[in-house]
């Protein structure tokens, strides 16, 4: 499905620049040239970068760290 129109950019194109290291709109601009037409495509971007993010906490091994032992 594409979501820049203006720059005829996919969503396979923004989830490969996402998985690749892309962390805000300003790399997906700098590597995809997305939202540098009408923008009507940054509110699509943001929300696969907010899914992105979520995935990726979801993704990472949670740390128990013990509270101290009472004296």
């Amino acid at each position: 499905m594409y979501i820049c129109i203006c720059n005829a950019i996919t969503d396979k194109q923004v989830q490969e620049a996402l998985d690749a290291g892309a962390r805000n709109l300003w790399d997906l601009q700098t590597e995809l040239g997305l939202a540098s037409g009408c923008g009507s495509c940054k509110e699509t971007a943001a929300d696969m970068l907010r899914e992105s993010r979520s995935a990726k906490r979801r993704s990472e091994p949670r740390i128990h760290v013990p509270s101290a032992a009472p004296a």
